[in-house]
């Protein structure tokens, strides 16, 4: 339908994927705002994938057995997670778009990039963090964590 079609393209932040993958009552708020939009307007980024795998990645490094399967697990989670929407890619309009953030905004790198990359697609970055991305007034961000 027309409406569905004009609906904003939601891209998920590290902090809220991170929530819908431990569950519970925490993510409950949410999965239901995420369940009032089409699925294929809802996506993530290659800056998220890779936030997430490096935290996971460090962890490869423990020893013990039961440690090394449950991370192995959760890099499983993440991957399943990730090819269940739409992923867009660190590309050179999203460079260009970081490289103009870089020193007139003191956010963290990844922050910015995924920032950029909203920009360049404008969608609206889903977060908790308000305080960083809102200093990028280029950006539409919102926490629907509360």
């Amino acid at each position: 339908s027309q409406m569905r079609m004009n609906s904003p393209l939601y891209l998920l932040d590290t902090d809220h994927l991170t929530l819908l993958e431990r569950g519970g009552e925490t993510c409950q708020t949410l999965q239901m705002k995420l369940a009032q939009v089409n699925t294929d307007r809802i996506s993530s980024t290659i800056i998220s994938y890779e936030e997430q795998n490096e935290v996971v990645s460090q962890g490869a490094q423990v020893r013990g057995t039961e440690a090394q399967v449950r991370i192995y697990q959760k890099l499983e989670q993440h991957l399943r997670l990730f090819a269940s929407m739409p992923l867009f890619s660190f590309d050179l309009a999203a460079a260009m778009e970081f490289e103009g953030f870089v020193g007139l905004i003191d956010v963290w790198v990844m922050d910015l990039k995924i920032a950029a990359i909203a920009t360049t697609q404008n969608a609206v970055v889903l977060t908790r963090n308000l305080s960083d991305f809102g200093q990028i007034s280029e950006l539409q961000a919102e926490d629907w964590s509360k």
